[in-house]
């Protein structure tokens, strides 16, 4: 892990639909800015960075050099991060738990200062790209409720 922390820019000054994600060269890996940098757990303070990063690093990886869908890819990366999460003997259950409560979705409110280089890859699967990249340029967005139906009924889902 230590050879490919060393290789990656790490950024935590933005706002991440997600978590994390990363840049579209694959330089960067952007973790989300109010993503806590340590999960404790009893009297220990354990640093988290590092295995987003290596799930960020081998879904880049998955879905540009394999070109996995971004579905198969995150599959994937969760399996590895949660493989190297329990070898450090750390609790998966408390991990995934800090993770899954300060997840933002793309509407998310909260999300105001994305990067601009951000892969927008993953969020085409999710019919999120507008809306990502109406973020980007601080444009307003429609509400979720109303895209969501959009949607919907487009894909046939909803009459």
């Amino acid at each position: 892990m230590r050879a490919i922390m060393r290789q990656i820019r790490l950024d935590r000054s933005h706002d991440v639909p997600y978590l994390a994600g990363s840049s579209r060269d694959g330089r960067t890996v952007y973790i989300d800015r109010h993503l806590p940098k340590y999960l404790i757990s009893g009297t220990k303070r354990i640093p988290t960075d590092c295995y987003v990063i290596l799930h960020e690093v081998i879904e880049k990886l998955l879905f540009d050099r394999f070109q996995l869908s971004y579905a198969e890819a995150h599959q994937l990366a969760l399996r590895m991060e949660q493989v190297a999460v329990r070898n450090a003997r750390i609790s998966w259950h408390d991990y995934n738990a800090l993770m899954q409560a300060n997840v933002k979705r793309a509407h998310d409110e909260r999300l105001q200062k994305l990067p601009s280089d951000l892969e927008i890859k993953p969020y085409e699967d999710e019919g999120e790209v507008d809306l990502i990249r109406r973020k980007q340029r601080g444009l307003p967005v429609p509400d979720e409720e109303s895209t969501t139906m959009r949607r919907e009924s487009r894909d046939g889902k909803r009459s």
